[in-house]
This record gives C-alpha cells, sequence and structure tokens, in this order.
C-alpha cells in the first residue's frame, strides 16, 4: 500500500489549498480515508475522514472550511482547505483508516506534505 500526498504548500491567511492523495493498487474504493495533521510540538489530530459510503467527519476547527471528497475512479482522496489560518500550519497527512465505535484508526500512513500559512 502506498499513499502519495501532496499539494502542500506556503500560502497566505485567508486563502485556499486543495491537498491531494493518491492511493496505489486500487485500494481507495475499499477504504476509509483520513486526514490528519500534525503541528510543530503538537500531537498528530484527525482533521477529516470519509467512509467508503461517502459519510463525511470534521474535526471542530476545520468544520466549515475545509472539505474532504474522493475519487475512487482516480484512487485520489482531496482536502479542499479554505479560509486558512495561520494555526492551520502543519505537515499534512493521509492515512487509510476504520472506524470502531466512535473512534478513527489509522492503519497506513502516507507521506506527509507541509502546509505553512502565513500573515
Amino acid at each position: 500500500v502506498q499513499l502519495q500526498a501532496s499539494g502542500g504548500g506556503l500560502v497566505q491567511a485567508g486563502k485556499s489549498l486543495k491537498l491531494s492523495c493518491r492511493a496505489s493498487g486500487r485500494i481507495l474504493s475499499l477504504n476509509s480515508m483520513g486526514w490528519y495533521r500534525q503541528a510543530p510540538g503538537k500531537e498528530r489530530e484527525l482533521v477529516a475522514d470519509c467512509t467508503i459510503g461517502g459519510v463525511k467527519t470534521y474535526a471542530d476547527s476545520v468544520k466549515g472550511r475545509f472539505t474532504i471528497s474522493r475519487d475512487n475512479a482516480k484512487d485520489t482522496v482531496y482536502l479542499q482547505m479554505d479560509s486558512l489560518k495561520l494555526e492551520d500550519t502543519a505537515v499534512y497527512y493521509c492515512a487509510i483508516v476504520h472506524t470502531l465505535g466512535q473512534y478513527v484508526i489509522p492503519d497506513y500512513w502516507g507521506q506527509g506534505t507541509l502546509v505553512t500559512v502565513s500573515s
């Protein structure tokens, strides 16, 4: 399993950025997917996830600003990030996940892509 994330970069606060994560092996349609982030000095946190059936959930900190989507035909999951804030600065990771009750459990990680939001 390989997950290739891309799309990070430097962006001004208030602007938008779209991350992509391509999965190898035609596995996307068989799995729930998630985006996580890790800011300097902080723990990795779940930002958004999308089930196989298309049910999406978001962290409160990004609700209304970020949108997760998936294109199974392209084996790609996206994270559209709008109205970016300084506190969104982090390394963003995509992951194959599964849910266990109320918990989202990561199974496989992609490499991270750095998002830096400047004032």
